[in-house]
């Protein structure tokens, strides 16, 4: 056998084991699976649920009008797109009146991203929880008391007063730290 073939088997065989041990690492710190198995182990009869707090472009929502002032919707979803959020649906208008600043409708996919929407609404957002829900977007109904979404300051003193987002009834964490 030549030098050159050699040498070739040799560096192709190298490059077998750096695969082969990438391929390993990867398996091995895949958060995927880690998630999963931790979600299955929830008592039976209760709904894994997302407590933790994403950042806004990670946040999808769908801004629905509970006043009869028109163009609130779209001017607030337009305030939460220029903050980062993703606003899933074009802006309509709730049956429901809603009398206060506004209501957060959410499932257990998205209880940490209604906790950083309360914070923008300076906790004065009324959360409805819905176990049943299977989405991770967070409906936002705007009410007639909303002036306007707080400022950065004054979401991050929110999120410290608020505290971190508590299980709702029927639920346990998809992700225990």
């Amino acid at each position: 056998m030549s030098i050159a073939r050699v040498r070739a088997l040799v560096v192709v065989g190298a490059l077998f084991v750096s695969a082969v041990v990438l391929v390993t690492m990867a398996v091995l710190r895949d958060t995927q699976t880690v998630a999963q198995a931790r979600a299955t182990g929830c008592p039976p009869g209760q709904v894994p649920a997302d407590l933790r707090l994403p950042e806004e472009k990670n946040i999808k929502i769908n801004v629905l009008n509970g006043t009869r002032q028109a163009g609130l919707a779209e001017q607030v979803a337009e305030d939460f797109q220029n903050r980062e959020f993703v606003v899933v649906k074009p802006p309509s208008t709730d049956r429901k009146g809603v009398n206060g600043v506004a209501v957060l409708r959410y499932g257990p996919k998205a209880v940490g991203a209604a906790h950083v929407l309360r914070a923008y609404f300076l906790n004065q957002a009324e959360p409805q929880f819905d176990i049943k829900r299977t989405s991770d977007v967070v409906d936002v109904v705007v009410g007639n008391r909303y002036r306007q979404l707080g400022t950065i300051t004054e979401v991050n003193q929110s999120i410290g007063a608020l505290g971190k987002p508590q299980l709702p009834k029927g639920t346990c964490d998809a992700y225990p730290r």
